[in-house]
């Protein structure tokens, strides 16, 4: 398997190729695929792609659970196949890597929103027993968006994907303080990628309505995703910013989505940078902080804990319990190492300064 993908297709009526995609025999040789689907579009794409298909089997994936993917994963390797293509949003597709990791065989992925970048990444987020972990998985061998079901589904999921995409600056200058303080290794392939797609959706003047918002968008999550294999690991994309969406995650469950959070956690961390540093640092991040904000506002994302519905002191006990989620994961967060009270004052300050 390659650690990039060989196929990207972004545009109206992508499905239709699919069948064409898989006929690339170095995806498959004999045409036994599987088709890993969630509930909803997931189930319509399979039906129109059949067709086209030499020999499939469709699967019912029951929610982005390391169970579910386990389950799967033992049906691929007992029905022999040669490929699966995971078809629906994130939960669906991270359940589909890893079942097609555990199997060995090659997966394509098939987004129908864009809510984050495991559409196109070597990192699963699954249910577990204890809450949800993050697992390293083969990248999908190829993928495909058709903006056509991303125009369907629903607004707030395509939305999410800009906070997530967003979020990589704050990753990346994460990963060079990393370097700066603890002589960690930068991988400048994966750095330059990952900051090159926040750089193009950060300007990108239309809105999700537009085809061409859509195709930034998508290109982001994929480039996330591809400097994520770069570097081996999420560190390209998950920083400070990852680490408050996981606490809020663990302590306040249900609270947003993972784009939604990545965003809203990215912009909190601009602020502590804004206030907590000092000479350069602390105007650079005063600069990124007011283009974060006012990204993610230009949008409809959240920008205040209020907006996913968590008190001041709720957000506070998630960022002091932030750095328990990446043991070893070198951040802002670690760096100030601010105590209960600093935290609460700090997040006091955030919705002071910057809540309407």
């Amino acid at each position: 398997m390659l650690n990039a993908p060989l196929s990207i297709d972004v545009r109206r009526g992508a499905v239709a190729a699919l069948g064409e995609l898989l006929a690339d025999r170095r995806i498959v040789t004999e045409g036994r695929v599987a088709i890993a689907v969630g509930r909803g579009q997931g189930d319509q794409i399979a039906e129109q792609v059949r067709p086209s298909l030499q020999a499939c089997e469709v699967f019912q994936v029951e929610g982005g659970t390391v169970d579910a993917a386990v389950a799967l994963g033992a049906r691929l390797r007992g029905g022999s196949f040669e490929a699966v293509v995971g078809i629906g949003g994130g939960r669906t597709i991270d359940a589909t890597k890893y079942a097609a990791t555990l199997s060995g065989i090659p997966m394509v992925s098939v987004a129908t929103n864009l809510s984050h970048d495991g559409i196109c990444s070597p990192v699963a987020s699954l249910v577990h027993d204890k809450g949800k972990g993050s697992f390293g998985v083969v990248m999908p061998l190829a993928m495909v968006v058709d903006l056509d079901y991303v125009h369907a589904a629903p607004p707030e999921l395509v939305r999410a994907g800009i906070g997530d995409v967003v979020s990589n600056f704050s990753a990346v200058d994460d990963w060079l303080l990393a370097s700066e303080e603890c002589g960690e290794r930068i991988d400048r392939m994966a750095l330059t990628v990952a900051r090159t797609a926040a750089e193009a959706l950060l300007h990108q003047p239309a809105s999700i309505e537009s085809d061409r918002f859509l195709t930034v968008l998508a290109e982001g999550l994929v480039l996330s995703g591809m400097a994520m294999a770069f570097a081996g690991d999420s560190r390209p994309a998950s920083g400070g910013d990852h680490e408050i969406l996981h606490a809020i995650d663990q302590l306040f469950p249900g609270t947003a989505n993972h784009g939604e959070l990545a965003g809203l956690g990215a912009a909190f961390c601009y602020h502590l940078r804004a206030t907590r540093l000092r000479g350069a640092e602390m105007e650079a991040a005063q600069e990124r902080l007011g283009e974060i904000l006012g990204c993610l506002g230009r949008h409809g994302l959240p920008r205040m804990p209020g907006d996913v519905g968590l008190s001041v002191e709720q957000f506070a006990e998630a960022v002091q319990y932030a750095p328990r989620t990446r043991p070893g994961r070198y951040t802002i967060l670690e760096h100030l190492g601010l105590d209960k009270g600093e935290t609460l004052k700090a997040v006091e300050e955030y919705v002071q300064a910057h809540g309407d």
